[in-house]
């Protein structure tokens, strides 16, 4: 790529988080065995939902999509970081940084959306339970689902757009494993004061909003359980404090990243690579820990699963009888 007399960046170069080929390898153990646990553990909430029909409720309804988008948002990132731990390899082209960067907020700034609708949801079983069903059903949860797809893919479209005109002459290293625009407007080659304003209020004053409207409803849902009956008061307080849980693990990180000047900190990997890696796939994990039902769900499921294979291992054993008797 050319830009006036200069010659541009075709490739980013990431630190990572060790440049000790120990430290690394240790590094690619730990986390694959992080996702080979906790992986499909999401898969078995999305799984267990779709086949229990006992959780056809909008509320599960949107945790099969958190599920899902968790699952999406941690396959952005942590496979080329296994890759680079594995093969000491850590360079990254242009676009496939700018393709990280792209999908890292369209799903970020869904889940967003997909946050503040379950508080939506709550806010209506708990305030107006008489007219739940005929206001939150499946099908208007699944008009939303789109919606909320559409507005990350709007929040990141903006982003992308912005920061592709941008020279980039060198230097071209990223202090950190992936790339974000934290660390991307800081290699341009030019002035990215106003960008960088612009990005603060795209992510970071949006979610620091976000999470304080969050918390805010979902405390005062917490009062208004306390002060009613006692008729389903503990489930849906416990379901209350689920979700302040999950908000405050995804918009911690969030805020900490996005809500500061694009400068470097100690805890900028350390941050990143929870918020990036492990939380997103231990929201759905959280949620399920403190859900009976999708507990008692899953062992059925598990319970029907070892029933067909026990039944399949008889009907192969009988298989193998009969071939020996006729032989």
């Amino acid at each position: 790529m050319e830009h006036g007399n200069q010659s541009m960046v075709t490739e980013f170069v990431l630190l990572g988080l060790s440049q000790a080929r120990e430290a690394q390898l240790f590094l690619f153990f730990l986390f694959l065995l992080f996702y080979s646990l906790i992986l499909p553990g999401n898969i078995l909430i999305i799984v267990t939902i779709q086949s229990d029909p006992r959780l056809s409720s909008p509320m599960y309804f949107f945790l099969a999509n958190l599920a899902f988008l968790d699952i999406c948002y941690c396959s952005v990132t942590p496979p080329k970081m296994l890759s680079d731990f594995f093969y000491n390899s850590n360079t990254i082209s242009y676009r496939g940084c700018m393709a990280q960067l792209f999908f890292l907020h369209r799903l970020g700034g869904t889940e967003v959306f997909l946050l503040l609708g379950m508080a939506i949801d709550r806010y209506v079983a708990i305030c107006h339970p008489l007219h739940y069903a005929s206001l939150v059903s499946i099908p208007i949860c699944g008009a939303m689902v789109v919606v909320f797809w559409c507005l990350g893919f709007v929040h990141s479209i903006i982003q992308v757009a912005l920061i592709i005109p941008l020279p980039f002459c060198g230097p071209n290293k990223l202090d950190n494993f992936f790339c974000d625009i934290t660390q991307i407007v800081k290699l341009a080659c030019t002035n990215t004061y106003d960008l960088e304003f612009f990005m603060f209020i795209n992510s970071g004053l949006s979610a620091l909003i976000s999470f304080t409207l969050l918390i805010i409803s979902y405390v005062i849902l917490l009062f208004k359980v306390r002060m009613g009956s006692t008729e389903g008061k503990s489930k849906a307080a416990s379901t209350c404090i689920t979700h302040i849980i999950i908000v405050v693990v995804m918009f911690g990180p969030a805020i900490f990243m996005y809500c500061r000047p694009f400068q470097d900190s100690p805890l900028d990997k350390l941050v990143a690579i929870f918020h990036s890696t492990v939380f997103p796939l231990l929201n759905p994990m959280i949620y399920t820990l403190r859900n009976k039902e999708i507990k008692h769900a899953m062992w059925r499921l598990l319970g029907k699963l070892e029933a067909n294979y026990k039944s399949l291992e008889r009907r192969s054993g009988c298989l193998k009888s009969i071939c020996n008797d006729l032989c």
